[in-house]
């Protein structure tokens, strides 16, 4: 292979310093809505929200056009697509005098968007002029150009204030078209694109531009630029507002102020540049977090005042910063986001010096995205919280989830490199002397896993599997414990000042369910894509937002329906849970134990809805969290609520639930699989039966668990609902966690069928409790409906493996039984999860029923004659299908009632 020779050092000076001027430009132009969008703001009456959008809308151009320009910059040559950007640019500033609605001002702003498209053309075109070993230099060198944003923050105001906001638009547009022409005839064409030119090579095709972006590692880097890049427009763009009415100041000191914290995010970078170079791109990344993360918690904390009751009385004090330690302590920030910045695109030449173009374009659109949606999200949470510093709070949430997966991936490839000889490593120093490798460890994924082994399963594999249920059946409580919450919450809204319509209380009671069983089809396929323990801990953390926010949200009467609606949906990551977390557990167990072992997990889970229908009730009654707590709600009866309890209650539970998930359980390497392979189950005819079925029992479960307090509260307001609510869900999870060794010793089929007989019994008692206006037959209806849906739940997924080892030995006829034992508990684990995720839909189906019933006739009795009608439909198929003379399952369950043994 050739060995390449760069071009000369007045060559590559060259380039550089056009590039970074360029660059500079097109970002003065690209914030310039930072400084006249506050003077439009007041022009047109805008809001916080529309504020936000505005001043974000150029962001989202340049980050969207990121992608393309840098695929076109290796087509085409920076030097041509560099000057037709900037000259296209300073047209669209231009058009901005003649806007005059808020409209087309969005409209003028998406086109002087195009001016942060540059970031990728320079990063690609100044990258072909330098060695592996200097890059991380000239690229820190060209992202200088980043200081056009403290440049606009500077200048502007003074021309704001002589000229008006559009003689800034006007003067900006001038300079930036002119530099587009200036580069278009001094700059030179890249070495590359001019040997490629020379010997007339084609340029890459797309499919090879873009090949790189399937890694995840380039996802991983998108989120850290995201953070300094995204976090620093952001920023940028709302210091100037945040100064103004935090701290009082006129917008020419705020400006000044706010350039100091784009001088330090940007000057620097040159130096975090030379810093790879010297220790490391991977060092300095640690660096940049660590630090972000101390300085953004000192920036997260409001203004606060205390009181303390000492000895001698009360000693009050506050706590706040002022102005000139905030704008230190943002110079200080973004120091060490600079020094990010470079790191970042330090990493991007080395590891895809073919696709600097295709990957810096997808890193510096994700996080150019970033500059985009944090403002409207800081706009957001400033209407949600009234606290102003909610916008660090944000940001350091996501310092902490990039350290954490920066971290766990260095370990990860560390591990791959050296994972013998780490595990010799005891692990702390001082336990050497009880470590024993091989031993004292433990081996996070389980590569021989053989359950219907005996000596195996007795030896080693039992113990390991029940760790693994008994860590999972508390988070899939908690799990169902959040999903499940609003069926109590939304009764007790309308007493502490919210002004909802039935309907509205009805929708935010199904919302959940939608969502979660939405969620739970995406589930499905996750444990054997990234592994059951992973996939519990990401899952089981995500439960916090939820939790959080409805603690957060309750206690502002104020608070929009609309944010309502987004916490009901975010608590559909509760539902989800339950489909990964079956088909995890599912891969531990032999055939023979199987169906109780999915019953104990799922039954079990099942009582965190009964667990929250008792414990949300009495938690609510008490300040318990003092005042990290919040204060309570006044209620219309001249009683007090602490409503926020529903959801923190939770949180410290989770906190738990989560780190044992991640230090307890195991992967199993057998249960590894693709989406590909997964997705075989959608040809299966006996998925689509089964999730008919499911929907029947689960969904009849989760739909009457969330619509059961709201229906005894409208048809017996005389009857307080929520002191026996949880009965119901207590009865089906319990009937589901008890019945599975029934299911295993006579047959799912039959004892579905049966289940189906009794559900339509308890509907018809239901029906005449209504009609005669009697609770006692209502409450026993519903109660033996609960009781005969928990055993439904646990016979409908026996009977999934069962069939699916009679199918997959029909399909693959020729395949050995080690193959076809795979083979069916792949997919029978595939469609366990897929059937829990269509069954969750009646979670949402019927409260929205009972609703619409209610709202249309008056009353309830037309949505339990669908219900019916629906059972009825189950008992036949399940008759029709399985369990008839002929059926399916027919043989197999009369030779288990018969011997008594469990199914094969």
């Amino acid at each position: 292979m050739q060995e390449r020779v760069f071009p000369t050092h007045s060559e590559q000076q060259r380039a550089l310093w056009l590039s970074t001027l360029s660059f500079t430009l097109c970002f003065a132009v690209w914030t310039i809505f930072s400084i006249i969008g506050i003077t439009i703001k007041d022009e047109l009456g805008l809001s916080e929200f529309q504020y936000g959008l505005l001043i974000a809308t150029p962001v989202l151009t340049g980050s969207l056009t990121r992608l393309i320009l840098g695929v076109w910059t290796e087509r085409f040559g920076g030097r041509l697509v560099f000057s037709l950007q900037m000259i296209l640019t300073g047209l669209a500033t231009y058009a901005l005098t003649w806007a005059n609605s808020y409209e087309t001002f969005l409209l003028a702003a998406l086109g002087v968007g195009l001016a942060g498209g540059s970031f990728i053309i320079g990063v690609a075109y100044v990258s072909k002029w330098f060695p592996a070993e200097k890059q991380g230099l000239a690229l820190g060198t060209f992202g200088m150009g980043n200081v056009g944003a403290a440049v606009t923050k500077f200048l502007a105001p003074f021309v704001l204030i002589a000229m008006g906001w559009q003689g800034v638009a006007e003067i900006w547009a001038a300079a930036i078209a002119l530099m587009g022409v200036a580069f278009f005839l001094l700059a030179k064409d890249d070495p590359d694109f001019a040997d490629r030119r020379a010997r007339g090579i084609k340029a890459p095709s797309l499919a090879e531009q873009f090949a790189p972006l399937k890694n995840l590692q380039v996802w991983r880097f998108s989120l850290y630029y995201f953070f300094v890049f995204g976090g620093f427009v952001a920023l940028a763009l709302w210091l100037p507002h945040y100064l103004v009415a935090v701290y009082g100041v006129d917008l020419r000191t705020a400006g000044m102020a706010a350039a100091a914290f784009s001088l330090s995010a940007s000057l620097f970078r040159a130096y975090g540049g030379s810093l790879s170079d010297r220790f490391g791109a991977r060092t300095v990344m640690y660096w940049t977090f660590g630090f972000a993360i101390l300085f953004l918690f000192m920036l997260s904390y409001p203004p606060t005042d205390y009181v303390i009751h000492g000895k001698n009385g009360a000693i009050a004090f506050s706590t706040q910063m002022d102005l000139w330690p905030f704008v230190g302590t943002l110079f200080a920030l973004g120091f060490f986001m600079s020094l990010g910045k470079a790191a970042i695109f330090k990493h991007i030449p080395v590891y895809y010096p073919n696709h600097v173009g295709a990957v810096g374009g997808l890193v510096g659109m994700i996080g150019g995205l970033g500059g985009f949606i944090l403002p409207i999200v800081f706009g957001a949470l400033l209407d949600l919280t009234g606290v102003y510093t909610s916008c660090f709070v944000l940001l350091l949430l996501v310092v902490l989830v990039s350290l954490a997966w920066m971290h766990l991936s260095i370990r990860a490839m560390e591990r791959e490199a050296h994972g013998k000889a780490l595990d010799q490593l005891p692990t702390f120093p001082e336990l050497a002397e009880v470590h024993t490798p091989g031993k004292t460890e433990m081996p996070r994924v389980m590569q021989d896993w053989r359950p219907e082994d005996p000596e195996f399963w007795e030896s080693t594999g039992k113990r390991i599997a029940k760790r693994n249920l008994w860590i999972s059946i508390p988070a899939l409580l908690l799990a169902f414990a959040v999903w499940m919450v609003w069926s109590v919450v939304i009764a007790r809204l309308p007493a502490i000042g919210f002004n909802f319509t039935q309907d509205q209380l009805f929708w935010l009671a199904a919302l959940p369910a939608l969502s979660g069983a939405t969620l739970r089809i995406f589930y499905s396929f996750m444990v054997p894509i990234f592994g059951g323990r992973l996939w519990t801990t990401i899952s089981t953390a995500s439960l916090l937002i939820p939790a959080m926010g409805i603690g957060y949200a309750v206690q502002n009467p104020e608070t929009p329906y609309l944010i309502f609606v987004v916490l009901a949906l975010l608590c559909g990551l509760g539902g989800g849970n339950f489909s990964s977390s079956m088909a995890n557990i599912g891969f531990f167990f032999p055939r023979s134990e199987k169906g109780n072992a999915m019953a104990l997990n799922a039954g079990l889970g099942n009582l965190g809805v009964s667990l929250m229908q008792f414990l949300v009730p009495v938690v609510i009654t008490a300040g318990v969290f003092g005042a990290l707590g919040g204060q309570p709600q006044q209620l219309t009866d001249g009683g007090q609520v602490w409503m926020q309890n529903a959801g923190f209650v939770w949180v410290p539970f989770i906190l738990m639930s989560t780190v044992a998930a991640w230090l307890g359980m195991n992967d199993i390497a057998d249960a590894k699989a693709s989406f590909r392979e997964q997705a075989v189950i959608f040809t299966r005819k006996h998925n689509w039966i089964m999730c008919l079925l499911y929907t029947g029992t689960f969904g009849s479960f989760i739909g009457y668990s969330a619509a059961f307090p709201m229906l005894t509260k409208l048809a017996f307001p005389e009857i307080n609902a929520l002191q026996f609510a949880f009965l119901g869900p207590l009865i089906g999870a319990l009937s589901r966690a008890g019945s599975g060794w029934l299911a295993d010793r006579v047959g799912g089929g039959r004892v579905t069928f049966w289940v189906f007989i009794g559900m339509i019994a308890s509907v018809l008692v239901i029906i005449q409790g209504l009609s005669i206006t009697s609770f006692a037959l209502f409450f026993a209806g519903f109660m033996a409906l609960f009781f005969f849906s928990g055993v439904g739940n646990s016979s409908t997924f026996q009977m999934i493996p069962v069939i699916m080892r009679k199918e997959v030995a029909r399909i693959f006829p020729q395949a050995d039984a080690d193959e076809r034992r795979r083979h069916a508990e792949r997919e029978s684990a595939a469609i366990v999860a897929f059937t829990a995720a269509i069954g969750g839909y009646g979670g949402f189906f019927i409260p929205k029923a009972f609703g619409s019933s209610i709202h249309l006739t008056g009353g309830a009795e037309a949505a339990l004659v669908g219900f019916l009608i629906f059972y009825i439909i189950c008992i036949a198929v399940t008759w029709g299908i399985y369990t008839r003379r002929g059926g399916m399952l027919h043989d197999i369950e009369h030779g288990r009632a018969v011997t008594a043994a469990p199914a094969e």
